[in-house]
């Protein structure tokens, strides 16, 4: 099954998946095409930027400037992987469509074998993502609630072997002039 992901993906492909969190949706961020399917599927509003995940932080640092700020590298050493977004400026490699045209780009690594597993077995590890639900209402949190909610609209609904969602969202924080600004506060308290 993990050799097909990546094929899908190369043609514009959608997938949904489970993470540590709640479920997602994601594309290869370099496809926009794919973005805007997602933005469709979701009836996501365009200023809304999608963040990008990996299964290992370094991936992800081509995608942000550098080097980031000490508070984002401590953020990193702590709660990566885990149930932690953190929005830093973005590099040139990020595109705007993915951002809503902001200066920066929200990045997570998942504490779940099954999506390390799908990211070991793409091009880059890196995908475009965001919860799997409709916008507005509750996210995906089990395989069947996935097929449910968008199963219909994305190429792909991978089973989670095992690894469940826990069901909170992820704490997602930035930072104003080296301090730590809480955006959302979700499974890690800071």
């Amino acid at each position: 099954m993990f050799s097909d992901i990546n094929e899908i993906l190369q043609n514009d492909g959608v997938i949904a998946f489970v993470t540590d969190t709640v479920w997602g949706i994601g594309c290869l961020p370099s496809s926009e095409k794919a973005v805007q399917r997602i933005y469709e599927i979701k009836k996501r509003e365009a200023k809304k930027p999608l963040i990008l995940m990996s299964d290992d932080v370094y991936p992800l640092f081509d995608y942000v400037k550098q080097p980031i700020e000490k508070q984002a590298q401590k953020l990193i050493k702590d709660h990566f992987p885990g149930a932690l977004t953190l929005v830093v400026e973005k590099s040139e490699n990020t595109p705007d469509y993915i951002t809503s045209n902001m200066n920066t780009v929200g990045i997570r690594v998942p504490d779940n074998e099954t999506f390390a597993n799908i990211c070991r077995n793409i091009d880059a590890r890196v995908l475009a993502t965001t919860s799997a639900n409709i916008s507005g209402e509750a996210p995906a949190l089990t395989y069947e609630e996935a097929l449910n909610y968008i199963g219909d609209k994305v190429d792909l609904v991978i089973p989670d072997y095992g690894c469940v969602a826990k069901g909170k969202a992820s704490t997602v924080v930035g930072f104003n002039d080296g301090e730590v600004v809480i955006f959302r506060q979700g499974e890690i308290q800071l």
